[in-house]
């Protein structure tokens, strides 16, 4: 079926459109005026926002350390100042020793014991225990407690301080950049205190010594805050299961003889309880709140499951 127009009017005609109707009125020199103060109002809060974003963040780097010359590298060198102090004291050629002669003599005074003696290379259990390796007797009956703390600075050898060392910057300098010097301090602090007090209250026949509670500490603590931030992580199921498997291969290696395994789990466990309460990180919708349009409502600093963790522990 086909359709017909209506037909054209004959009185129908272009009409054409005048241009000064289409040109814009002219604007008033205040609007104008008061259009260029605002936006010069905008590139200033503009440029303020990424002043005071700057700022922060070279806060944050100088609380974490994270530049060449990081607080964890400064306990690095701190533990072998006290190993170095440690071999000057031992002084092996000085003693006879009935176990042999001592290696590496062309250190002098810095040799270390006989293998018989001391696999590790590293001074005498005598000397350790002179400079405050942990003896259960001398804690208990002697009453000296600070021992407590000094063992974690000494080590038997330098095999030992070498495996402890890596383990420091692998663990801490990772840690440090992201909650700071104090919160990380005060956990490696504790923890090696903590697994002090454990290793004392098993082990009453030898002397202990190393920084390998406070180490497993930080990965304690690593595992707390991994429950603690879980919203934050994106591959969740990955690092759990990473961090579980580097937990048990250390774990297991304290099966080895003289390793002081009680320390460990000590220090693992003060570690753990501690991450619960200093590393809890905000949410990624209140850290970004400053960049958030204005009139907008930001999120709440911490989840739920955040403050009552945090209130239990």
């Amino acid at each position: 079926m086909t359709i017909r127009a209506p037909p054209r009017s004959s009185t129908a005609r272009c009409v054409p459109i005048s241009t000064s109707r289409m040109a814009a009125a002219p604007l008033d020199p205040g609007t104008v005026t008061a259009r260029r103060r605002g936006a010069a109002r905008t590139a200033l809060e503009r440029r303020r926002r990424l002043s005071t974003t700057r700022r922060r963040r070279r806060r944050r780097r100088r609380r974490s350390g994270s530049g060449r010359r990081g607080r964890c590298r400064r306990s690095w060198w701190a533990n072998v100042a006290v190993f170095a102090a440690a071999m000057y004291v031992n002084d092996c050629p000085r003693h006879p020793n009935p176990f042999g002669s001592c290696v590496a003599p062309f250190l002098r005074r810095f040799s270390f014991q006989p293998l018989r003696q001391n696999p590790l290379f590293g001074p005498s259990s005598a000397t350790l225990e002179k400079l405050g390796g942990l003896e259960w007797n001398k804690v208990v009956h002697q009453h000296q407690g600070w021992r407590l703390v000094t063992c974690i600075w000494l080590h038997a050898g330098v095999i030992h301080l070498l495996a402890n060392m890596l383990s420091l910057v692998f663990i801490g300098i990772r840690l440090e950049q992201q909650f700071g010097f104090i919160r990380i301090g005060a956990i490696y602090l504790l923890s090696g205190f903590g697994g002090s007090v454990l290793s004392a209250l098993f082990i009453r026949n030898s002397i202990s010594v190393g920084a390998s509670g406070a180490l497993f500490g930080l990965l304690g603590a690593m595992l707390s805050e991994l429950f603690t931030n879980w919203t934050i992580y994106t591959n969740k199921a990955v690092a759990l299961l990473t961090l579980l498997t580097i937990i048990a291969i250390n774990l297991a290696l304290g099966i080895l003889p003289h390793v002081d395994n009680f320390a460990h789990i000590g220090g693992f466990l003060t570690g753990f309880l501690l991450g619960f309460i200093l590393l809890i990180r905000p949410q990624f919708g209140w850290s970004a709140r400053h960049n958030l349009p204005p009139g907008s409502e930001a999120k709440s600093k911490y989840m739920a499951y955040q403050c009552v963790l945090w209130f239990l522990l």
